[in-house]
C-alpha cells in the first residue's frame, strides 16, 4: 500500500468488475475504501469464479481478485433506517463510486444532489454501460455487450474467425481504470477548492477512447479497420511467428530493426529484396515475408530467439500462458502479487495482483485481504466523526 491517498475515504457501492476494479486502484493508492454491500449476498462477484466451494462461501475468485484492502459494511438501502446510516457514512466520505443503472440511486433518494446536501464537495462517480444520458442509458450492459457495440470484436481475430471477444473483460477493466483516474483528478480539485464533482463514466466511451488508433485510421485516413489476427497493420514484420519451439512475437517496426532481424536469422538478403526493402512494401507482402522468417526461426526455440533479438535491439517476446508469466523472473522481482494467509473460506494462502505501477520504487500492495460480507460494521460505524455518530444514535 502507498500513502498517496492517505486520509481519503471512498464509499464503494459497486458490483462485479468495473466499479470494484476502480475502487481497488484507489485502495492501492492508500484510500480507506469502504465497500457498502446489500444484505442478500453482497457483491455478485462473491458468487463468481472457478471454485464452486468459494462461490458458495461468498468469497468467489472474481471477488477476491479486486477487493483486497477494502472494508465491508452491509446496508439495505431500501430501508429508511439503513439509508440514514448510509448518509452518516456519506458525511464522512470524500468520494463515492457506484455502477448501478442510471436513475437507481435517485429512486432510492440517494442521488448526487441528495448526497451533496449531506457532504458538500463530494466526488461522486457513476460508472455505467452507456452513461447517464442518451437513448441507450437504461440498457443493461455487461462487458461482452460493450465489446460488441464498441467495435473491438469486429477487429479481433482473423478475417476467418472475427468477430471475436477479447479473452478477458477489457471493457469493464477500462471503465474501472478511467473511473479511478477521474476520481483521483477530482480529488485534487476538492482538496484545493472544496468543490466536488459528478463523474459520468461510460464503459462504451472508455472503450472507444482506447480504440484511438483504429478509430483515427477510419476518421482521418478513411481506412475501415479489419481483423488481422496477430499481425500489426502499421508495420511488418510485426506479429506472432512460429519458431522451432513455441510462438514468438516480433515487432521489427523500424528499418534498422528489420535489417538487424534479417542478419540475426541468417537471411540478410531479405532486407535488399524489393518486396521487403521498405515499410510499405513489407506491409503489402507481409505473408511472403512471414514464410521466409518462420523458415529461418525453425532452427531454434522461441526463448533462444527472444534473448538474441532483444540483445540486438529487436523487440521480441514469447507468447506465454498465464501460469507461465506469473513465474517469470521479471514479474517475481517486481512483486506484482501479494499473499495473505487465513483468508475466510480458503484452505490455502490467497494471492492477488496489485496495480500496474510502483511508487518511489516500492510496490503498492494491499495490506488486508478481501473482506467477508459485513465484516467491518462495528469498526466503521464506531469510528464515524462526532456529528455523524450523534445522528446515528438519534
Amino acid at each position: 500500500m502507498t500513502d498517496l491517498l492517505s486520509g481519503i475515504r471512498v464509499l464503494d457501492l459497486t458490483n462485479v468488475l468495473a466499479g470494484p476494479y476502480c475502487a481497488y486502484q484507489l485502495a492501492l493508492l492508500g484510500a480507506d475504501v469502504i465497500k457498502v454491500e446489500g444484505p442478500h449476498g453482497g457483491d455478485l462477484a462473491r458468487q463468481l469464479g472457478g471454485s464452486p466451494r468459494l462461490n458458495q462461501a461468498g468469497m468467489g475468485a472474481s471477488f477476491l481478485a479486486q477487493n483486497a484492502g477494502k472494508r465491508s459494511v452491509m446496508l439495505d438501502l431500501k430501508t429508511e433506517a439503513d439509508r440514514e446510516r448510509f448518509l452518516d457514512l456519506v458525511a464522512s466520505a470524500d468520494a463515492l463510486v457506484e455502477n448501478f443503472r442510471p436513475g437507481v440511486m435517485d429512486r432510492l433518494g440517494l442521488g448526487y444532489e441528495a448526497l451533496k446536501a449531506v457532504r458538500p464537495g463530494l466526488v461522486y462517480c457513476a460508472i455505467s454501460g452507456f452513461g447517464q444520458t442518451g437513448p441507450m442509458r437504461d440498457n443493461p450492459a455487461y462487458d461482452q455487450i460493450i465489446q460488441g457495440l464498441s467495435g473491438i470484436m469486429s477487429i479481433t481475430g482473423t478475417p476467418e474467425t472475427a468477430p471475436l471477444r477479447v479473452g478477458y473483460p477489457v471493457a469493464d477493466t477500462l471503465g474501472g481504470l478511467v473511473g479511478a483516474f477521474a476520481i483521483a483528478s477530482a480529488l485534487v480539485k476538492q482538496k484545493t477548492s472544496g468543490e466536488g464533482a459528478f463523474l459520468d463514466v461510460s464503459m462504451l466511451e472508455c472503450t472507444l477512447s482506447a480504440l484511438g488508433w483504429p478509430v483515427s485510421n477510419y476518421l482521418t485516413a478513411g481506412v475501415d479497420p479489419k481483423p488481422m489476427g496477430n499481425e500489426n497493420m502499421t508495420a511488418a514484420p510485426s506479429g506472432a511467428f512460429r519458431t522451432g519451439d513455441g510462438l514468438l512475437n516480433i515487432a521489427a517496426n523500424k528499418q534498422e530493426q528489420f535489417v538487424t532481424l534479417c542478419r540475426l536469422i541468417g537471411r540478410p538478403e531479405l532486407a535488399l529484396d524489393p518486396r521487403f526493402a521498405e515499410r510499405e512494401t513489407r506491409k503489402r507482402n507481409r505473408a511472403a515475408l512471414k514464410v521466409e522468417i518462420e523458415e529461418a526461426l525453425a532452427g531454434a526455440s522461441a526463448a533462444a530467439w527472444e534473448e538474441a533479438l532483444n540483445r540486438a535491439g529487436v523487440p521480441a517476446g514469447r507468447v506465454l500462458t498465464i501460469p507461465q508469466v506469473l513465474g517469470e523472473p521479471q514479474v517475481l522481482e517486481r512483486q506484482v502479487t501479494a499473499n495473505f494467509d487465513d483468508v475466510a473460506g480458503m484452505d490455502r494462502p490467497l494471492t492477488v495482483l496489485r496495480g500496474g505501477f510502483m511508487v518511489d520504487g516500492k510496490a503498492p500492495l494491499p495490506t488486508k485481504p478481501p473482506p467477508v460480507l459485513g465484516e467491518h460494521m462495528d469498526e466503521v460505524f464506531a469510528l464515524l466523526p462526532p456529528r455523524a455518530k450523534a445522528k446515528a444514535r438519534a
